[in-house]
């Protein structure tokens, strides 16, 4: 296949246009020409398995591409005596600079684990930068600029381990990043989510679960997004584990400022619940029959459902109160969920979900509406229990009746969730948000 029709495969094309959208025309442009550049010398490779080379000459074959994309780089300095740095990059300079490789796929996790990251090293004085592990250009731009790498959601595979070794010759510490159990076999296999999934796309996240774990345990240290994740990763690794909590950036606090300024005037009662993957049925049906039981009340309480939901699991006699809305980008989720009058969140309680982060109670409080949570993993760290929001442990049918039957009281836990998420759950490396230890690990 030629270099012009490997560049124009629809993932090349897709990272193109990701690149565009999100740092310009020139430098999705520039950033092309040296992936091409890397291509025509045999540099360009991924882990994707490559047919086979032309041959240079009939009966003798052209030597394969090598299997790691830095490898000639790696031999021409081990020729010239010059492989390793002499002294790592943090002994030389006092800017400190990060450099997060990762998996962007996933917009939340984008969002919540990598984009965030800026504001962190920001408050620190350290620079940052960020790249898709498939961009191999730019993962090697950052990675020559850095004074520590960050891996964030990666598993085990030659690029990953490619990273690693470029690390390690440039004397690059290296932490590793996940905000999920996905290095767990045992939180796999007793997630009520994997209902929703076929058993053989199931086996293959249990098959990965190791690939995970071997990458975690190839970094210096770790960071996860909750304390109940933290603990479930030390089962797993030796290594030094620290908590940094998804918090609320000041792109979240003004979208949601946004969005509560666009809302439109309320009638009635509007519960909503939101959900940006696949799976969280079983979630939502846990309360399902509280949730028909509290819609009986009165056909002015009404029920939204924001993404990857089911309403068709809902008795068809409460279709006039069922509203379901796909996501269609960041704001315009805040938006739908500001209509609302409180939102709920409930998780079955299983080790996955004891590992789940409070992203969805930050969005609620971002748009100053109250979030009705299960006491499973760490929701009830964000909610406090009467005052932004509640903790349901019991009857969820009672605890929404209570709320609709006082809209003004639902209006003022709302604002109070907003003022909460203004004042404790920025951007600082401190609690209830970070661990003193991701300080000190960028600083040293």
């Amino acid at each position: 296949m030629s270099v012009a029709l490997k560049a124009l495969r629809p993932a090349r094309l897709r990272r193109f246009g990701a690149v565009w959208r999100d740092e310009g025309l020139t430098q999705a442009l520039g950033r092309a020409r040296t992936h091409l550049r890397l291509m025509r010398t045999g540099q360009g490779v991924s882990e994707v398995a490559q047919q086979a080379a032309p041959l240079s000459a009939p009966g003798h074959p052209a030597p394969p591409p090598p299997r790691f994309a830095f490898a000639p780089v790696w031999r021409d300095l081990a020729r010239g005596a010059a492989f390793h740095l002499s002294a790592a990059p943090a002994t030389l300079s006092s800017r400190r600079r990060v450099a997060m490789i990762g998996d962007l796929n996933l917009p939340q996790c984008r969002k919540y684990r990598v984009e965030q990251m800026d504001e962190i090293c920001s408050g620190l004085d350290a620079g940052y930068r960020f790249a898709h592990y498939e961009d191999l250009p730019r993962c090697r731009e950052i990675l020559q600029e850095a004074t520590h790498l960050m891996l964030y959601r990666l598993r085990r595979c030659d690029l990953t381990t490619m990273y690693l070794y470029e690390a390690r010759r440039l004397r690059l510490p290296v932490l590793y990043d996940i905000d999920d159990p996905l290095f767990s076999v045992s939180a796999y296999e007793t997630y009520s989510n994997m209902a929703a999934v076929a058993e053989a796309e199931k086996a293959h996240f249990v098959a990965e679960a190791p690939l995970y774990a071997d990458a975690m345990n190839m970094s210096d240290l770790v960071s996860v997004s909750t304390p109940g994740l933290a603990e479930h990763a030390r089962a797993h690794t030796a290594r030094p584990v620290l908590v940094r909590r998804n918090f609320a950036d000041r792109a979240t606090l003004e979208a949601g400022r946004r969005a509560m300024a666009m809302r439109p005037a309320r009638t009635g009662f509007t519960v909503a619940m939101a959900s940006g993957s696949r799976g969280h049925d079983a979630d939502l049906m846990t309360i399902r029959d509280a949730l028909c039981r509290f819609l009986q009340g009165g056909v002015e309480r009404r029920l939204l459902l924001l993404g990857h939901l089911d309403g068709g699991m809902f008795p068809d006699a409460f279709a006039g109160q069922i509203r379901c809305r796909p996501f269609a980008g960041y704001d315009a989720y805040l938006a739908a969920l500001a209509e609302a009058d409180c939102t709920v969140l409930p998780l079955t309680d299983d080790a996955f979900n004891r590992c789940k982060s409070a992203v969805r109670a930050i969005d609620a409080a971002a748009v100053g509406v109250p979030a009705l949570v299960a006491d499973v993993g760490d929701l009830a760290a964000v909610v406090e229990d009467r005052r932004t929001g509640c903790v349901v442990r019991s009857d969820w049918a009672e605890a929404l009746t209570a709320l609709a039957e006082a809209p003004a009281e639902a209006a003022r836990m709302g604002r109070a969730a907003r003022a909460h998420l203004e004042r404790a759950w920025g951007a600082a490396v401190r609690a209830p948000v970070a661990d003193a230890a991701l300080a000190e690990w960028i600083r040293g």
